[in-house]
């Protein structure tokens, strides 16, 4: 049978310009962007992973009764932490459970990210008291980088630019992870476990440089899926090689219970931007568009 090339180029051209000039074509319903757009699926395991972290801090705090694992709520006054802290861990609780489904997972992240931006803004006033103290402003931009992944996981379903500042937000977490440890040089060396060669300084330094240049990356977007795989990596092992031993040397100790699921969960919020810029690339790769 002959076939009418000229007449299917033609066509083909044709609904190439319809796409071009009617954005609106890839706001169609889910069910639609799903069977046009199959890469959209691949921001799963990493939101998955950061859900299971939400429901696992939210299950301590109420388990431990570890009111003093929120300590910039207590600006509230003593009569009232421990209420908004049991709050803002239910609401981090069910956010982790919803987030783990596509039709809940939009809610599961608004919930999760409501109650982060929440935490890093109750570390404002104190900010303000001693802006030179870095600390304070490192204890900031930790709750604030869940906050960012949780917008990359609700930008993703709902609209690019929310998921967009998800992921400048984040960026500016690890730099802010960088300079603390650039900041508090000699205690990050301490953390680093003596036996793993070639030596503490060495890895405080190496550490702190792969923080800004992962940042660099992500922002450029240039390496930026290689910095964000190598971003979850670099904070895996910090739990996996700092926090699990000082847990099983400590486990009773506040500080070892929540560095050790914090630093696991930030490295779940990198595994989400990960998955983001993954599914970005492919919908590169296949002429669709980059969400």
């Amino acid at each position: 049978m002959a076939t009418d090339k000229t007449g299917a180029a033609r066509n083909e051209n044709t609904l190439v310009v319809h796409v071009l000039n009617n954005p609106q074509w890839f706001h169609l319903d889910a069910r639609k962007r799903r069977s046009v757009n199959p890469a959209r699926t691949r921001l799963t395991f990493g939101r998955h992973i950061f859900g299971l972290a939400a429901v696992i801090f939210g299950a301590m705090t109420w388990f431990f009764r570890d009111v003093d694992i929120w300590p910039q709520m207590q600006m509230f006054g003593k009569a009232s932490h421990a209420g908004i802290v049991y709050l803002a861990a239910t609401v981090a609780l069910a956010g982790g459970i919803a987030i783990q489904w596509r039709g809940t997972a939009r809610i599961g992240a608004g919930m999760i990210g409501a109650v982060y931006l929440f935490s890093a803004l109750c570390w404002v006033p104190r900010i303000f008291q001693a802006p030179l103290i870095y600390d304070r402003w490192g204890n900031f931009f930790e709750p604030f980088s869940i906050f960012a992944a949780a917008s990359i996981v609700y930008g993703s379903m709902t609209s690019p630019r929310v998921a967009r500042i998800g992921v400048i937000c984040f960026s500016l977490s690890v730099i802010s992870f960088a300079l603390e440890q650039a900041f508090y040089l000699s205690a990050t060396a301490g953390f680093v476990p003596k036996w793993v060669p070639p030596g503490q300084m060495f890895w405080a330094v190496a550490t702190t440089i792969a923080f800004l240049l992962a940042a660099a990356a992500i922002l450029s977007g240039r390496s930026a899926l290689l910095a964000a795989r190598l971003l979850t990596v670099m904070l895996l092992l910090f739990g996996l090689i700092v926090w699990i031993p000082a847990l099983f040397a400590d486990a009773h100790s506040l500080n070892n219970r929540s560095e050790t699921l914090e630093t696991f969960w930030i490295a779940a919020a990198a595994w989400v931007l990960a998955d983001y810029v993954d599914s970005g690339n492919n919908r590169k790769n296949r002429g669709a568009p980059a969400v």
